[in-house]
């Protein structure tokens, strides 16, 4: 003999109910949405070009200097970093156009500096208003980088 087989308990929700559960679902769906959305939003890091340079003064020759002296600078979008006077190197440093060789200027001819050879390079790595910079300068001595410099800000720290 066979058992007849139940028909399962169907219960017919109102059309109130379902209509409910559709809005909670839709508005629980919404909020989701709309707290993803803001995660997504793209903005740009910063309107200015990075400026963020590193410079030393070392003795000795560019292969083999020990560094006696570094600081740091970033001029965008103030002047900052470790360097004892950043507003005014910033502005040598933009006067010249990202040129460091610019920095460099006819020694002073009223300087007597010794003949003796007890090199002094200085550096400056980094990125100025988003270019990589890389430069290296080796003078005599530091009488000669000092005339040299001629009381520039960059290399006077």
């Amino acid at each position: 003999m066979v058992k007849p087989i139940a028909a399962p308990n169907l219960r017919i929700e109102s059309e109130s109910v379902v209509r409910h559960r559709i809005a909670a679902v839709s508005a629980a769906a919404l909020l989701c949405l709309a707290g993803a959305t803001g995660m997504a939003e793209a903005r740009p890091a910063s309107l200015y070009a990075p400026s963020a340079m590193v410079f030393t003064v070392a003795q000795g020759d560019a292969g083999a200097a020990t560094v006696v002296r570094a600081s740091t600078l970033s001029c965008a979008p103030t002047a900052q970093g470790t360097h004892p006077s950043p507003q005014a190197a910033c502005a040598a440093l933009s006067s010249t156009g990202g040129s460091f060789d610019r920095l460099l200027a006819t020694p002073d001819s009223d300087r007597a500096c010794p003949m003796h050879y007890a090199p002094v390079t200085v550096t400056a790595d980094g990125v100025w208003q988003g270019a990589r910079v890389a430069w290296t300068h080796t003078f005599s001595n530091s009488c000669a980088m000092s005339a040299t410099l001629n009381g520039n800000a960059v290399f006077a720290f």
